[in-house]
Protein backbone atom coordinates (compact mmCIF):
# COMPACT_ATOMS: atom_id res chain seq x y z
CA UNK A 1 0.00 0.00 0.00
CA UNK A 2 1.68 3.67 -0.78
CA UNK A 3 2.37 5.70 1.63
CA UNK A 4 1.40 9.04 2.08
CA UNK A 5 3.81 11.74 0.87
CA UNK A 6 4.79 15.04 1.59
CA UNK A 7 3.73 17.56 -0.99
CA UNK A 8 6.94 18.13 -2.12
CA UNK A 9 8.68 21.69 -1.36
CA UNK A 10 9.31 24.69 -3.51
CA UNK A 11 12.76 24.80 -5.19
CA UNK A 12 14.72 27.25 -4.53
CA UNK A 13 17.04 28.55 -7.23
CA UNK A 14 19.03 31.34 -5.76
CA UNK A 15 22.25 31.76 -7.33
CA UNK A 16 25.22 31.27 -5.13
CA UNK A 17 27.60 34.29 -5.76
CA UNK A 18 30.47 33.30 -8.26
CA UNK A 19 32.26 37.03 -8.06
CA UNK A 20 35.16 37.74 -10.02
CA UNK A 21 38.82 38.64 -7.81
CA UNK A 22 39.94 41.91 -8.52
CA UNK A 23 43.37 41.10 -7.52
CA UNK A 24 44.57 40.54 -10.58
CA UNK A 25 44.24 44.27 -11.27
CA UNK A 26 47.00 46.77 -9.67
CA UNK A 27 45.19 50.19 -9.59
CA UNK A 28 47.67 53.33 -9.56
CA UNK A 29 47.00 55.81 -6.76
CA UNK A 30 47.13 58.02 -9.97
CA UNK A 31 47.40 58.59 -13.70
CA UNK A 32 49.55 60.80 -15.68
CA UNK A 33 49.20 61.11 -20.05
CA UNK A 34 50.66 58.82 -22.08
CA UNK A 35 52.67 60.63 -24.33
CA UNK A 36 55.48 59.55 -26.70
CA UNK A 37 55.98 56.11 -24.76
CA UNK A 38 55.56 57.43 -21.06
CA UNK A 39 53.46 58.43 -18.47
CA UNK A 40 53.83 61.98 -18.03
CA UNK A 41 52.63 64.72 -15.03
CA UNK A 42 50.09 67.28 -17.05
CA UNK A 43 51.03 70.50 -17.72
CA UNK A 44 47.26 71.28 -16.38
CA UNK A 45 48.56 69.97 -12.60
CA UNK A 46 45.06 68.92 -12.72
CA UNK A 47 43.91 65.68 -11.82
CA UNK A 48 39.99 63.81 -11.75
CA UNK A 49 38.69 61.12 -9.73
CA UNK A 50 37.53 57.84 -11.37
CA UNK A 51 34.81 55.80 -9.33
CA UNK A 52 33.25 52.41 -9.38
CA UNK A 53 29.76 52.80 -10.68
CA UNK A 54 28.54 50.00 -8.84
CA UNK A 55 29.49 51.13 -5.22
CA UNK A 56 30.84 54.79 -6.09
CA UNK A 57 34.22 53.85 -4.66
CA UNK A 58 36.67 56.00 -5.60
CA UNK A 59 39.36 53.81 -8.34
CA UNK A 60 42.14 56.02 -8.95
CA UNK A 61 43.17 60.09 -9.92
CA UNK A 62 43.60 60.43 -13.64
CA UNK A 63 45.12 63.80 -14.89
CA UNK A 64 43.20 66.28 -17.42
CA UNK A 65 44.65 67.07 -19.97
CA UNK A 66 44.94 70.99 -21.30
CA UNK A 67 45.62 72.58 -24.58
CA UNK A 68 49.11 72.79 -24.18
CA UNK A 69 48.98 68.80 -23.26
CA UNK A 70 46.96 68.03 -26.27
CA UNK A 71 49.47 70.28 -28.00
CA UNK A 72 52.66 68.29 -26.72
CA UNK A 73 50.61 64.83 -27.53
CA UNK A 74 49.73 65.74 -31.14
CA UNK A 75 53.56 67.13 -31.19
CA UNK A 76 55.04 63.73 -30.27
CA UNK A 77 52.45 61.49 -32.37
CA UNK A 78 53.54 63.97 -35.78
CA UNK A 79 57.59 63.60 -34.90
CA UNK A 80 56.72 59.48 -35.08
CA UNK A 81 55.37 60.09 -37.82
CA UNK A 82 57.63 61.90 -39.72
CA UNK A 83 60.97 59.93 -38.06
CA UNK A 84 59.62 56.21 -39.42
CA UNK A 85 56.46 54.85 -38.39
CA UNK A 86 54.78 56.84 -41.54
CA UNK A 87 57.49 55.02 -43.93
CA UNK A 88 57.84 51.55 -42.34
CA UNK A 89 56.60 48.50 -44.54
CA UNK A 90 53.00 47.08 -43.72
CA UNK A 91 54.97 43.90 -42.95
CA UNK A 92 56.76 45.67 -39.73
CA UNK A 93 53.46 47.52 -39.12
CA UNK A 94 51.92 44.04 -38.91
CA UNK A 95 54.43 42.68 -36.35
CA UNK A 96 53.67 45.13 -33.85
CA UNK A 97 49.72 44.53 -34.46
CA UNK A 98 50.10 41.48 -33.97
CA UNK A 99 52.21 41.45 -30.70
CA UNK A 100 49.45 43.67 -29.24
CA UNK A 101 46.67 41.44 -30.26
CA UNK A 102 48.67 38.16 -28.80
CA UNK A 103 49.26 40.28 -25.41
CA UNK A 104 45.54 41.39 -25.02
CA UNK A 105 44.89 37.46 -24.96
CA UNK A 106 47.41 37.10 -22.39
CA UNK A 107 46.19 39.69 -20.34
CA UNK A 108 42.02 39.65 -21.51
CA UNK A 109 41.06 38.38 -17.97
CA UNK A 110 43.14 41.43 -16.04
CA UNK A 111 41.51 43.73 -18.39
CA UNK A 112 37.83 42.37 -18.46
CA UNK A 113 38.09 42.65 -14.65
CA UNK A 114 39.36 46.49 -15.16
CA UNK A 115 36.69 47.04 -17.68
CA UNK A 116 34.15 46.37 -15.23
CA UNK A 117 35.38 48.10 -12.59
CA UNK A 118 35.44 51.29 -14.27
CA UNK A 119 32.48 51.22 -16.30
CA UNK A 120 29.80 48.94 -14.26
CA UNK A 121 29.41 46.46 -17.29
CA UNK A 122 29.08 42.60 -16.01
CA UNK A 123 31.88 40.63 -16.20
CA UNK A 124 30.64 38.16 -18.28
CA UNK A 125 29.89 40.78 -21.36
CA UNK A 126 33.36 42.12 -20.62
CA UNK A 127 34.96 38.74 -20.42
CA UNK A 128 33.21 36.75 -23.23
CA UNK A 129 32.24 39.66 -25.51
CA UNK A 130 34.63 42.47 -25.01
CA UNK A 131 37.76 41.33 -24.93
CA UNK A 132 37.66 38.31 -27.31
CA UNK A 133 36.52 41.40 -30.11
CA UNK A 134 39.30 43.37 -28.82
CA UNK A 135 41.83 40.90 -29.93
CA UNK A 136 40.03 40.13 -32.93
CA UNK A 137 40.73 43.87 -34.05
CA UNK A 138 43.80 44.04 -33.18
CA UNK A 139 44.76 40.43 -35.43
CA UNK A 140 42.31 41.34 -38.51
CA UNK A 141 43.98 44.28 -39.35
CA UNK A 142 47.57 43.07 -38.52
CA UNK A 143 46.47 40.96 -41.72
CA UNK A 144 45.42 43.86 -43.35
CA UNK A 145 49.00 45.88 -42.68
CA UNK A 146 50.94 44.42 -45.73
CA UNK A 147 47.83 44.38 -47.99
CA UNK A 148 46.70 47.65 -48.99
CA UNK A 149 47.47 47.45 -52.33
CA UNK A 150 45.12 44.55 -52.80
CA UNK A 151 42.52 46.14 -50.46
CA UNK A 152 42.48 48.91 -53.20
CA UNK A 153 43.82 47.45 -56.20
CA UNK A 154 45.12 50.20 -59.20
CA UNK A 155 45.54 53.32 -56.78
CA UNK A 156 48.06 53.85 -54.20
CA UNK A 157 47.22 53.88 -50.71
CA UNK A 158 49.04 56.37 -48.27
CA UNK A 159 48.90 57.06 -44.50
CA UNK A 160 47.09 60.50 -43.73
CA UNK A 161 49.35 61.41 -40.65
CA UNK A 162 48.00 61.98 -36.83
CA UNK A 163 44.34 60.82 -36.35
CA UNK A 164 42.65 62.56 -33.27
CA UNK A 165 40.37 59.83 -31.88
CA UNK A 166 37.59 60.20 -29.03
CA UNK A 167 35.77 57.64 -27.64
CA UNK A 168 32.62 56.66 -25.33
CA UNK A 169 32.17 55.28 -22.26
CA UNK A 170 30.30 52.14 -23.01
CA UNK A 171 32.76 49.75 -24.14
CA UNK A 172 35.93 51.92 -23.88
CA UNK A 173 38.33 49.01 -25.02
CA UNK A 174 36.10 47.75 -28.10
CA UNK A 175 35.80 51.66 -29.18
CA UNK A 176 39.90 51.78 -28.73
CA UNK A 177 40.62 48.91 -31.32
CA UNK A 178 38.03 49.63 -33.25
CA UNK A 179 39.93 52.97 -34.23
CA UNK A 180 43.58 52.55 -33.19
CA UNK A 181 43.86 49.29 -34.88
CA UNK A 182 42.87 49.87 -38.90
CA UNK A 183 44.82 53.47 -37.74
CA UNK A 184 48.18 51.68 -37.16
CA UNK A 185 47.63 49.15 -39.93
CA UNK A 186 46.75 52.13 -42.60
CA UNK A 187 50.67 53.76 -41.22
CA UNK A 188 49.20 56.70 -39.05
CA UNK A 189 49.46 57.84 -35.73
CA UNK A 190 47.33 58.15 -33.09
CA UNK A 191 46.43 60.92 -30.29
CA UNK A 192 43.28 59.10 -28.20
CA UNK A 193 40.88 60.72 -25.79
CA UNK A 194 39.07 57.95 -23.75
CA UNK A 195 35.63 59.12 -22.07
CA UNK A 196 36.14 60.79 -18.45
CA UNK A 197 34.30 57.90 -16.38
CA UNK A 198 36.33 55.42 -18.13
CA UNK A 199 39.46 55.78 -18.90
CA UNK A 200 41.68 53.06 -16.81
CA UNK A 201 41.82 50.56 -19.35
CA UNK A 202 42.59 52.70 -21.87
CA UNK A 203 45.84 53.92 -19.74
CA UNK A 204 46.47 50.03 -18.86
CA UNK A 205 46.30 49.49 -23.29
CA UNK A 206 48.68 52.16 -23.48
CA UNK A 207 50.99 50.52 -20.81
CA UNK A 208 50.54 47.42 -23.02
CA UNK A 209 51.31 48.61 -26.33
CA UNK A 210 54.68 49.95 -24.46
CA UNK A 211 55.91 46.83 -23.42
CA UNK A 212 54.75 45.57 -27.32
CA UNK A 213 58.16 47.61 -28.28
CA UNK A 214 55.92 50.08 -30.63
CA UNK A 215 57.99 52.84 -31.13
CA UNK A 216 57.44 55.90 -29.14
CA UNK A 217 54.85 58.50 -29.95
CA UNK A 218 52.84 56.20 -32.29
CA UNK A 219 50.23 56.18 -29.88
CA UNK A 220 49.02 58.73 -27.20
CA UNK A 221 46.48 58.70 -24.58
CA UNK A 222 45.25 61.64 -23.04
CA UNK A 223 42.43 61.81 -20.71
CA UNK A 224 40.38 64.87 -19.32
CA UNK A 225 36.67 65.90 -20.62
CA UNK A 226 34.79 67.97 -23.31
CA UNK A 227 37.21 70.63 -23.21
CA UNK A 228 40.64 68.02 -23.66
CA UNK A 229 38.44 66.28 -26.64
CA UNK A 230 37.82 69.96 -28.13
CA UNK A 231 41.52 70.56 -28.21
CA UNK A 232 42.29 67.30 -29.72
CA UNK A 233 40.01 67.92 -32.12
CA UNK A 234 40.63 71.30 -33.29
CA UNK A 235 44.30 71.25 -33.27
CA UNK A 236 46.05 72.26 -36.91
CA UNK A 237 47.90 69.38 -36.89
CA UNK A 238 45.54 66.69 -36.55
CA UNK A 239 44.79 65.20 -40.66
CA UNK A 240 41.97 62.92 -39.63
CA UNK A 241 39.42 63.17 -36.94
CA UNK A 242 37.48 60.33 -35.82
CA UNK A 243 34.75 60.52 -32.91
CA UNK A 244 31.98 58.26 -31.46
CA UNK A 245 29.58 59.54 -29.57
CA UNK A 246 26.52 61.84 -29.23
CA UNK A 247 24.48 63.45 -32.05
CA UNK A 248 24.75 66.63 -30.60
CA UNK A 249 28.54 66.30 -30.25
CA UNK A 250 29.16 64.99 -33.85
CA UNK A 251 27.24 68.05 -34.80
CA UNK A 252 29.63 70.61 -33.30
CA UNK A 253 32.26 69.12 -34.15
CA UNK A 254 31.77 68.89 -38.09
CA UNK A 255 30.71 72.36 -37.35
CA UNK A 256 33.88 73.36 -36.00
CA UNK A 257 35.86 71.07 -38.84
CA UNK A 258 33.95 72.72 -41.83
CA UNK A 259 36.24 73.89 -44.45
CA UNK A 260 39.26 72.70 -43.04
CA UNK A 261 40.65 69.87 -44.78
CA UNK A 262 40.65 67.36 -42.12
CA UNK A 263 38.74 63.85 -42.69
CA UNK A 264 36.12 63.12 -39.91
CA UNK A 265 34.06 60.16 -39.32
CA UNK A 266 31.07 60.39 -36.80
CA UNK A 267 29.71 57.26 -35.47
CA UNK A 268 26.67 58.70 -32.98
CA UNK A 269 23.34 57.79 -31.55
CA UNK A 270 20.85 55.21 -32.55
CA UNK A 271 17.21 54.39 -31.69
CA UNK A 272 17.59 51.43 -33.62
CA UNK A 273 13.68 48.91 -34.45
CA UNK A 274 13.92 46.09 -33.58
CA UNK A 275 10.84 43.99 -35.92
CA UNK A 276 9.37 40.40 -35.12
CA UNK A 277 7.44 39.07 -37.42
CA UNK A 278 4.14 35.98 -36.76
CA UNK A 279 6.32 33.88 -38.21
CA UNK A 280 9.24 34.35 -36.26
CA UNK A 281 10.25 31.25 -33.50
CA UNK A 282 9.29 33.35 -30.60
CA UNK A 283 11.54 32.05 -28.24
CA UNK A 284 14.48 32.52 -29.80
CA UNK A 285 13.12 36.35 -30.99
CA UNK A 286 12.85 37.09 -27.02
CA UNK A 287 16.33 35.86 -26.51
CA UNK A 288 17.39 38.56 -29.31
CA UNK A 289 15.15 41.54 -28.14
CA UNK A 290 16.90 40.86 -24.60
CA UNK A 291 20.59 40.85 -25.49
CA UNK A 292 19.05 43.19 -28.21
CA UNK A 293 18.55 46.16 -25.15
CA UNK A 294 19.52 45.11 -21.64
CA UNK A 295 22.89 44.25 -22.99
CA UNK A 296 25.70 46.64 -21.61
CA UNK A 297 22.56 48.45 -19.41
CA UNK A 298 21.36 49.84 -22.70
CA UNK A 299 24.44 51.76 -23.28
CA UNK A 300 24.32 50.49 -26.77
CA UNK A 301 24.88 53.14 -29.62
CA UNK A 302 22.93 50.24 -31.66
CA UNK A 303 20.69 49.08 -28.95
CA UNK A 304 16.87 47.33 -29.93
CA UNK A 305 15.18 50.07 -28.34
CA UNK A 306 12.04 50.52 -30.27
CA UNK A 307 10.41 46.93 -30.45
CA UNK A 308 7.84 46.39 -33.09
CA UNK A 309 5.65 43.62 -33.07
CA UNK A 310 2.95 41.94 -35.13
CA UNK A 311 -0.17 42.84 -34.12
CA UNK A 312 -1.39 38.87 -34.65
CA UNK A 313 1.04 37.95 -31.63
CA UNK A 314 1.95 41.31 -29.69
CA UNK A 315 -0.34 40.20 -26.70
CA UNK A 316 1.45 37.02 -26.65
CA UNK A 317 4.91 38.21 -27.57
CA UNK A 318 4.92 41.09 -24.65
CA UNK A 319 3.71 38.37 -21.93
CA UNK A 320 5.96 36.15 -22.62
CA UNK A 321 8.79 38.99 -22.63
CA UNK A 322 7.85 40.48 -18.59
CA UNK A 323 8.22 36.84 -18.02
CA UNK A 324 11.73 36.89 -18.99
CA UNK A 325 12.39 39.87 -17.81
CA UNK A 326 11.87 38.67 -14.13
CA UNK A 327 14.56 35.93 -14.72
CA UNK A 328 17.37 38.79 -15.39
CA UNK A 329 19.61 39.04 -12.64
CA UNK A 330 20.60 43.09 -11.89
CA UNK A 331 23.20 43.44 -9.16
CA UNK A 332 27.12 43.07 -8.75
CA UNK A 333 28.78 43.41 -11.93
CA UNK A 334 31.57 41.45 -10.70
CA UNK A 335 29.26 38.47 -10.06
CA UNK A 336 29.60 36.36 -12.79
CA UNK A 337 25.44 35.43 -12.63
CA UNK A 338 24.86 39.05 -13.35
CA UNK A 339 22.97 40.22 -16.20
CA UNK A 340 22.86 43.50 -15.93
CA UNK A 341 25.09 45.97 -14.33
CA UNK A 342 24.96 49.41 -12.75
CA UNK A 343 24.41 52.29 -14.96
CA UNK A 344 27.76 54.35 -16.16
CA UNK A 345 27.17 57.40 -13.99
CA UNK A 346 24.69 59.56 -12.10
CA UNK A 347 24.34 61.42 -15.02
CA UNK A 348 23.62 59.03 -17.05
CA UNK A 349 20.78 57.47 -14.60
CA UNK A 350 19.62 60.94 -14.52
CA UNK A 351 19.10 61.10 -18.12
CA UNK A 352 17.24 57.70 -17.87
CA UNK A 353 14.84 58.47 -15.36
CA UNK A 354 13.79 61.87 -16.74
CA UNK A 355 12.96 60.05 -19.98
CA UNK A 356 10.84 56.81 -18.49
CA UNK A 357 9.27 59.66 -16.20
CA UNK A 358 8.52 61.39 -19.34
CA UNK A 359 7.34 58.07 -20.78
CA UNK A 360 4.94 57.64 -17.63
CA UNK A 361 3.95 61.38 -17.80
CA UNK A 362 2.66 61.16 -21.49
CA UNK A 363 0.41 57.90 -21.32
CA UNK A 364 2.46 54.65 -21.89
CA UNK A 365 2.22 51.66 -19.58
CA UNK A 366 5.64 50.74 -17.81
CA UNK A 367 6.28 47.44 -17.11
CA UNK A 368 9.43 46.98 -14.30
CA UNK A 369 10.14 43.51 -12.40
CA UNK A 370 10.28 43.16 -8.85
CA UNK A 371 13.95 43.09 -8.08
CA UNK A 372 16.44 44.57 -4.94
CA UNK A 373 18.91 47.22 -6.17
CA UNK A 374 21.73 47.34 -4.45
CA UNK A 375 22.02 50.41 -1.80
CA UNK A 376 25.09 52.07 -3.56
CA UNK A 377 26.04 53.24 -7.35
CA UNK A 378 23.47 53.64 -10.24
CA UNK A 379 21.04 51.06 -10.61
CA UNK A 380 17.92 51.44 -12.81
CA UNK A 381 15.73 48.12 -12.83
CA UNK A 382 15.07 46.82 -16.78
CA UNK A 383 12.03 48.72 -17.71
CA UNK A 384 9.26 47.75 -20.40
CA UNK A 385 6.68 50.51 -21.76
CA UNK A 386 3.73 49.32 -24.11
CA UNK A 387 1.06 51.37 -25.22
CA UNK A 388 3.41 53.74 -26.98
CA UNK A 389 2.93 55.79 -30.43
CA UNK A 390 5.45 57.16 -32.18
CA UNK A 391 5.17 60.95 -31.03
CA UNK A 392 6.35 59.64 -27.10
CA UNK A 393 9.80 61.12 -26.35
CA UNK A 394 10.85 57.72 -25.55
CA UNK A 395 10.16 56.30 -28.86
CA UNK A 396 11.86 59.35 -30.77
CA UNK A 397 15.04 60.19 -28.25
CA UNK A 398 17.88 57.63 -27.38
CA UNK A 399 17.55 56.85 -23.66
CA UNK A 400 20.96 55.18 -23.74
CA UNK A 401 19.58 52.59 -20.81
CA UNK A 402 17.89 49.43 -20.23
CA UNK A 403 14.26 50.51 -21.31
CA UNK A 404 12.27 49.66 -24.46
CA UNK A 405 9.68 50.51 -25.89
CA UNK A 406 7.11 48.69 -27.58
CA UNK A 407 4.55 49.14 -30.59
CA UNK A 408 2.76 47.11 -32.85
CA UNK A 409 1.95 46.80 -36.65
CA UNK A 410 0.46 44.75 -39.30
CA UNK A 411 2.41 44.68 -42.93
CA UNK A 412 5.21 44.82 -43.65
CA UNK A 413 5.03 48.16 -44.94
CA UNK A 414 3.72 49.32 -41.85
CA UNK A 415 6.71 48.03 -40.23
CA UNK A 416 9.08 49.59 -42.35
CA UNK A 417 7.25 53.11 -42.55
CA UNK A 418 7.31 53.20 -38.72
CA UNK A 419 11.07 51.41 -38.43
CA UNK A 420 12.09 54.66 -40.68
CA UNK A 421 10.33 57.43 -38.17
CA UNK A 422 13.49 58.67 -36.62
CA UNK A 423 16.38 60.81 -37.13
CA UNK A 424 18.78 58.14 -36.52
CA UNK A 425 19.77 55.68 -38.79
CA UNK A 426 21.93 53.14 -37.09
CA UNK A 427 20.94 49.59 -36.77
CA UNK A 428 17.86 47.11 -37.27
CA UNK A 429 16.67 43.79 -36.72
CA UNK A 430 14.60 41.49 -38.32
CA UNK A 431 13.23 37.74 -37.04
CA UNK A 432 11.07 36.11 -39.41
CA UNK A 433 11.43 32.60 -40.85
CA UNK A 434 10.79 34.43 -44.49
CA UNK A 435 14.48 34.93 -46.32
CA UNK A 436 12.77 36.40 -48.89
CA UNK A 437 11.02 39.12 -46.14
CA UNK A 438 14.47 39.31 -44.50
CA UNK A 439 16.08 40.89 -47.73
CA UNK A 440 12.83 43.31 -48.36
CA UNK A 441 12.96 44.73 -45.00
CA UNK A 442 17.01 45.15 -45.30
CA UNK A 443 16.51 47.14 -48.53
CA UNK A 444 14.09 49.84 -46.73
CA UNK A 445 15.24 49.81 -43.42
CA UNK A 446 17.35 52.74 -43.24
CA UNK A 447 20.07 51.21 -40.76
CA UNK A 448 23.63 50.70 -41.32
CA UNK A 449 23.21 47.62 -40.15
CA UNK A 450 20.52 45.05 -40.55
CA UNK A 451 20.72 42.07 -38.22
CA UNK A 452 18.83 38.58 -39.47
CA UNK A 453 17.06 36.31 -36.86
CA UNK A 454 20.13 37.72 -34.72
CA UNK A 455 21.13 41.52 -32.66
CA UNK A 456 23.83 42.53 -31.24
CA UNK A 457 26.69 40.44 -33.36
CA UNK A 458 29.59 41.67 -34.03
CA UNK A 459 32.54 40.60 -36.27
CA UNK A 460 36.60 42.66 -37.41
CA UNK A 461 35.33 41.85 -41.01
CA UNK A 462 31.95 43.34 -41.21
CA UNK A 463 31.73 47.21 -41.59
CA UNK A 464 29.47 49.22 -39.11
CA UNK A 465 27.94 52.40 -39.16
CA UNK A 466 25.13 54.46 -39.80
CA UNK A 467 22.93 56.78 -41.80
CA UNK A 468 21.27 60.51 -41.04
CA UNK A 469 21.82 61.49 -37.14
CA UNK A 470 23.92 58.49 -36.72
CA UNK A 471 26.83 59.42 -38.69
CA UNK A 472 29.12 58.83 -41.37
CA UNK A 473 31.74 56.77 -42.64
CA UNK A 474 32.35 53.34 -41.11
CA UNK A 475 34.56 51.22 -38.57
CA UNK A 476 35.48 47.37 -39.44
CA UNK A 477 36.24 45.61 -42.45
CA UNK A 478 37.73 46.52 -45.60
CA UNK A 479 35.68 49.56 -44.79
CA UNK A 480 37.07 50.96 -42.05
CA UNK A 481 40.68 51.61 -43.36
CA UNK A 482 39.43 54.28 -46.14
CA UNK A 483 39.33 56.66 -43.54
CA UNK A 484 43.06 56.59 -42.54
CA UNK A 485 44.19 56.33 -46.25
CA UNK A 486 44.72 58.95 -48.60
CA UNK A 487 44.34 58.13 -52.46
CA UNK A 488 41.57 55.52 -51.83
CA UNK A 489 39.00 57.56 -52.49
CA UNK A 490 35.69 55.45 -53.42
Amino acid sequence: MAKNLPAPKSLDWAYAPSRESTDIVKLEGRYGLFIDGKFRAPLSRKYFQTVNPATEEPLAQVASANAADVNRAVKAARAAFDNGWGDLSGVERAKFLFRIARMIQERSREMAVLETLDGGKPIRESRDVDLPLVAAHFFYYAGWADKLEYAFPGLKPEPLGVAGQVIPWNFPLMMLAWKIAPALAAGNTVVLKPAETTPLSALLFAQLASEAGLPPGVINIITGAGETGAALVEHPDVDKVAFTGSTAVGKRIATSLAGTDKRLTLELGGKAAHVIFDDAPIDQAIEGVINGIFFNQGHVCCAGSRLFVQETIHDRFVEKLKRRLNTLRVGDPLDKNTDVGAINSAEQLARISELVEAGQEEGAEMYQPACELPGNGFWFRPTLFTGVSQSHRIAQEEIFGPVLSIMSFRTPDEAVEKANNTPYGLSAGVWTQKGSRILWMADRLQAGVVWANTYNKFDPASPFGGYKESGFGREGGRHGLLAYLKGVDE
